[in-house]
């Protein structure tokens, strides 16, 4: 799934279809011919190419491929098995690489997916914890105004490396399922490298060789430095999920819930001790016209019940199912769409989701089903429980007067008791293939400008 792409990137990406059907109609496929929609068999393939340019990245290509085999085409829109690969690369180093697989038939009675993915991101943003505990000066990284520090002030330099295995069974018929799986996580973190982004700039485009808010948040030791680098730890993750929808893709109608306790042990990480979490989302569906209008609507809750949770950990949310590439948040194309990235962290948050998805049209094109869907949305989210921060932002101008060198202005940094919900809203474009390939277009606006102003999303699927 595509990140947010910036003002500062020139955007080209072009829809491609590529379908290949590898195995023949037969007589009962070409029967379905004179039906609205056509019973799909075998493997059916879509992807997206990507071109872009970002001023401090370089030129990015890459591409993304989908597909899909639908068996002998009795359970048409549901599939056997899905394969997702995606490969881009910016010239200066940062990427996305990731495959993701699922089947309900890889396993007999048993649903797997599988997911390994490594993101190189020298750009990676950071606004600080807590919400709007942490300010967010834009005037920091606009050149255009006086107060400008540096493009990069809210970036990090990241390597993040990610593989995940689930399995899910049934508890009772197909609606009731238990799940079971792990994930592993190797994070490596440090300062934006300056002199690597300046290469070949001309003078007046160079980065100021300056410091950014991770690197004052590890001088000032609101990032334990111990944890300052990264590390690496393995989430264990037991649950159950109800799911009653008639269409996974795009449900016109039913329940989706799960209930996930996650526990990361200490003895399989890198960290001082380990933690554990709960994660609960529910999902479900209303159709107001038939086949054409419906309102969906996502809630969710996630917390820290014990031990502690690094820095570097506290973004991860937990799934049932990955609608996109990353699982982190709150902000972005996954979670609140329209405010900045990863805006919100904290050690317990809610978010929620409201939606309206209209299917304007339906067409047979290319020996492929298509539908065309508009939406519009509100997205929101907030911390419930903070990442500790004050004791040590206290402690910063310790034995300092205002005026005195190495003074700061916590106010410029610290507002602390004002958070609250970050609200967005914004609209999308949906082009669906055979249901399931669903090339998503969504744009945001914030709400509020400590959030960002917006964020044009292109990508694949439905939120959720």
């Amino acid at each position: 799934m595509r990140n947010i792409y910036s003002k500062k990137t020139i955007l080209v990406l072009l829809a491609v279809v590529l379908s290949v059907g590898m195995i023949g109609q037969d007589e009962e496929e070409k029967k379905n011919e004179k039906k609205k929609e056509k019973i799909k068999k075998g493997w059916n393939f879509g992807g997206l190419p990507v071109l872009s340019y970002d001023s401090d990245l370089g030129l990015q290509l890459g591409a993304l491929v989908n597909a899909y085999n639908y068996g002998d085409g009795s359970r048409y829109p549901v599939y056997d098995h899905s394969l997702y690969v995606e490969g881009s690369w910016f010239l200066k180093g940062s990427g996305i690489f990731r495959f993701y697989y699922d089947s309900d038939r890889l396993i007999k009675g048993i649903r797997t997916s599988l997911d390994v993915s490594y993101f190189p991101d020298r750009t990676f943003k950071f606004f600080g914890f807590n919400g709007y505990e942490a300010v967010y000066n834009q005037a920091w990284e606009d050149e255009s105004k006086p107060e400008y520090k540096t493009r990069v002030f809210y970036r990090l330099h990241r390597q993040f490396f990610r593989t995940k295995l689930d399995f899910q069974g049934n508890i009772i018929e197909k609606k009731l399922r238990w799940l079971a799986g792990a994930d592993f996580y190797n994070i490596a973190i440090g300062s934006v490298d300056i002199d690597h982004l300046n290469k070949g700039k001309s003078e007046g485009d160079l980065l100021p060789d300056t410091s950014t808010l991770y690197d004052q948040y590890v001088d000032w030791q609101v990032i334990d430095p111990k944890e300052a680098e990264g590390g690496m730890f393995t989430a264990i993750k037991l649950g159950i999920v109800f799911d009653s929808r008639d269409n996974e893709p795009n449900p016109n109608r039913g329940i989706w819930t799960e209930l996930l306790l996650v526990a990361a042990p200490k003895f399989t990480s890198s960290m001082e001790q380990g933690f554990s979490k709960i994660a609960l989302t529910h999902r479900q569906y209303f159709t107001f016209i038939k086949d054409h209008l419906t309102f969906a609507y996502r809630l969710g809750l996630q917390s820290t019940l014990a031990g502690h949770t690094p820095y570097y950990a506290q973004g991860i949310m937990y799934y049932s199912k990955m609608a996109g590439a990353y699982n982190e948040g709150l902000g972005g194309a996954k979670t609140i769409r329209g405010i900045q990235r990863n805006r919100v962290i904290g050690d317990a948050f809610v978010f929620g989701n409201l939606e309206l998805r209209w299917k304007v049209v339906k067409f047979f094109w290319l020996n492929q089903n298509f539908y065309i869907a508009l939406s519009g949305f509100f997205d929101t989210g907030r911390v419930l429980k903070f990442i500790d921060v004050e004791d040590n932002a206290n402690k910063i101008n310790e034995g300092l007067n205002p005026g005195d060198p190495g003074y700061i202005n916590l106010d410029d940094y610290f507002n602390f008791g004002a958070e609250n919900f970050h609200n967005a809203v914004g609209a999308g474009l949906h082009i669906a293939m055979n249901q399931n390939f669903i090339i998503a277009i969504d744009y945001g606006r914030a709400l509020d400008k400590q959030d960002g102003e917006s964020g044009l999303y292109i990508g694949l699927n439905f939120l959720f």
